[in-house]
């Protein structure tokens, strides 16, 4: 989910496990294979590289342009560039990544461990529909990590040695997660908007050309852009700031850093790297990645182009009214749907870092 909800002064974070639980784990279960060898075999369509030569500089100049729009908004109105960019394309953006995650990693995303994903992840939704409590966030921690479990325990089930290590690593990051909650949700928080990198990184695969100014643009919207904010660099750039920013502060920056000057750094971060994560569904992937589209319609011929943009575009309508009635509600209602697809993407990615998902098949090709 790439939103906090701030009801009550809970925190509502998106993504499961932890930065360092997710690593770990990652660690003890890859055994050397390195990230080109996790993405050798990934499942179903074919990677997005069908651009001209003359084409391949148009995503990376659409990026250039989008990063520099996106960085003024919310270096000047970081507030109004997180809710409103929240209410504007927070649904649509999951129903295209949900579209996404289902048509290119179908050979994952199938039979009992898909069903499994699914019981588990409602489980969040429900208790998200919850009113906040300690004890609502301890058991959305839990069963964020019976999740991570499972998957490891799907990709490992023939290495027990490595099972149990990655089981061991997920208990010690969950007792830390328990231990310190607030850290958690922040840290998944802004965790959930670094995802795209991944799914950039790999898209680029079979660009013939531009490939690595590719990857550095992306590295520098997500990794270099956010520190240079975070360590003051734009701070002379940087709007005075209102209540809603003091108001989001306490979702998105660290409790060791609240009621400080960093508050608002943490917030433009979160309103500068949402924005460029709602954009890469948004844009991006629909229009350079249309074998996943083509993969996800063949699947679900009921849910062609034209119905999911009308389900994302009719849901967010919802919501904006939601948003203006009662901003608190909404914002409640949005991180339990949210939870779909924010908790799907770490399982994907932690087979995609083990290098275990499935081959496709050549029947599937």
């Amino acid at each position: 989910m790439a939103s906090g909800s701030v009801t009550g002064g809970s925190v509502t974070g998106a993504g499961i496990g932890s930065a360092a639980g997710i690593g770990a784990v990652a660690a003890a279960g890859a055994g050397g294979g390195g990230a080109g060898a996790a993405f050798a075999g990934l499942p179903v369509a074919r990677l997005g590289g069908r651009l001209g030569r003359a084409g391949q500089m148009r995503p990376i100049a659409g990026f250039a342009v989008l990063i520099c729009v996106t960085l003024v908004l919310a270096l000047r109105l970081p507030a109004g560039t997180a809710v409103v960019g929240l209410a504007s394309l927070g649904i649509l953006h999951n129903v295209l990544e949900l579209r996404y995650m289902a048509g290119r990693f179908g050979g994952l995303l199938k039979g009992p461990f898909l069903r499994m994903l699914a019981a588990l992840i409602t489980g969040i939704v429900l208790v998200r529909l919850l009113p906040p409590s300690t004890g609502t966030r301890a058991v959305e921690i839990l069963l964020a990590y019976v999740l991570l479990a499972a998957a490891c325990c799907y990709a490992l089930r023939s290495r027990p040695l490595r099972l149990a290590a990655a089981l061991l690593v997920v208990a010690g990051a969950a007792a830390t997660s328990l231990a310190f909650p607030d850290y958690h949700f922040v840290v998944l928080t802004h965790l959930h908007n670094v995802v795209p990198l991944v799914f950039l990184w790999e898209w680029s695969r079979e660009m013939p050309r531009g490939r690595t100014l590719f990857r550095a643009v992306q590295c520098g919207w997500i990794v270099v852009i956010p520190a240079l904010v975070l360590s003051g660099a734009f701070d002379g750039l940087m709007g005075a700031g209102s209540g809603w920013t003091t108001r989001l502060s306490s979702s998105y920056t660290p409790p060791a850093w609240q009621h400080t000057d960093a508050g608002q750094r943490f917030v433009t971060v979160f309103a500068f790297m949402a924005l460029m994560h709602y954009l890469v569904w948004v844009w991006f992937m629909p229009r350079y990645a249309p074998d996943a589209t083509a993969a996800f319609e063949q699947r679900v011929p009921v849910v062609t182009g034209r119905w999911a943009w009308a389900l994302g575009i009719g849901g967010t309508a919802a919501l904006a009214v939601l948003f203006v009635s009662d901003y608190d509600q909404g914002t409640s209602l949005y991180a339990a749907i949210a939870g779909y697809h924010a908790y799907l993407e770490f399982p994907v990615l932690l087979m995609l870092v083990l290098g275990l998902a499935p081959r496709i098949t050549e029947g599937e090709k």
